[in-house]
């Protein structure tokens, strides 16, 4: 339960606020558009990419070490971070 937990909090706090979260919300602000299909949409878009996540990230399990991922995803987090910044810090 405990790792239930952490997945779901973990993905919850990184898909808040993310593009896909603003693509919903301006689909759900045209007035002709049912905001259950917009939800329903939306809701099976998410659950399927991550069952090909967890499918594709099961099949690498199995060639590469899951600490070595970890590691390539932090570094991937981490250079998105410092592309982020710094393209803020060119801004004028």
């Amino acid at each position: 339960m405990r790792y239930l937990l952490t997945v779901f909090i973990t993905v919850f706090l990184a898909e808040l606020g993310d593009k896909t979260q603003f693509a919903v919300l301006l689909y759900a602000t045209r007035p002709e558009g049912s905001k259950v299909a917009v939800a329903v949409a939306a809701s099976l878009a998410l659950v399927s990419t991550t069952v090909i996540a967890v499918l594709v990230g099961d099949r690498l399990s199995q060639w590469i070490n899951p600490k070595v991922l970890e590691g390539a995803a932090a570094v991937g987090f981490i250079a998105i971070g410092i592309f982020m910044l710094v393209s803020f810090l060119r801004q004028p």
